[in-house]
């Protein structure tokens, strides 16, 4: 009898993590464009440029099936939503001249830093820059701290203090024109951060774990043809 209900016991606990992997699997698996292909339902912007002109031409548009941050006047795309747990996949080229653009993360409160930038973490997708951590009045650890975010005095969050955490590499990004693939997985207080395949930064210790996502019109213009989000349990080991 004691055989039995061992051996029961143990086919319970079997069935149990197969479907719980098969739950885990199939929430994986609802993987959503963020953008329709069509205009920004979903979205909405802070432009701080357009509270004093609310005639200035707009920052986002959709142009040939794309979504294009012109790059001014400076401002934020932001989902209406807020996420947590997630893989975000992002396809963007410069559209001409190389420059400065990021996906926020954890994005809550808007104009947190310069009257312009929400609260969040930045994934930089400054040229030469990509996979950079910027602080925005959040903050993230990461290894080898000092010599990638600089003396630890001159740390923090907000304006005039060290905010930049440097990528583990600045060769990822592909020759100008050509598309490049950012992955950002972000689960609990850590998140990871590939372009193109490498793994470019890797933080924990997040002081948010969730919050809307945002694209920024920093002075260049950009191109997005893709903008995915899978919901994950876990961190990958390799980019997707």
């Amino acid at each position: 009898m004691t055989r039995l209900i061992c051996l029961l016991i143990s086919i319970a606990a079997i069935l149990n993590s197969l479907e719980t992997a098969s739950a885990e699997t199939k929430t994986e698996s609802k993987t959503v464009s963020l953008f329709n292909g069509k205009d920004l339902t979903g979205w909405h912007t802070d432009i701080p440029h357009r509270d004093e002109n609310p005639d200035a031409k707009a920052s986002f548009i959709v142009r040939d099936g794309m979504l294009v941050s012109l790059g001014v006047p400076n401002g934020h795309l932001i989902t209406d939503a807020v996420y947590e747990n997630y893989r975000f996949e992002v396809e963007y080229r410069f559209a001409g001249e190389p420059g400065n653009c990021g996906v926020l993360v954890h994005a809550s409160t808007p104009r947190a830093l310069y009257g312009m930038f929400p609260k969040s973490i930045e994934a930089q997708m400054n040229h030469t820059h990509a996979g950079d951590f910027w602080c925005i009045v959040e903050d993230i650890t990461v290894p080898d701290m000092v010599q990638r975010r600089g003396p630890k005095e001159e740390w923090g969050v907000t304006e005039g203090k060290a905010r930049r955490i440097r990528n583990l590499t600045d060769d990822s990004e592909k020759p100008l024109g050509q598309w490049n693939t950012m992955v950002i997985e972000c689960v609990g207080d850590a998140i990871k951060v590939w372009v193109n395949g490498d793994l470019v930064n890797h933080g924990t210790g997040c002081t948010a774990s969730k919050g809307q996502l945002a694209l920024q019109a920093e002075g260049a213009e950009v191109e997005f043809r893709k903008l995915d989000l899978t919901p994950i349990t876990k961190l990958s080991s390799a980019g997707k």
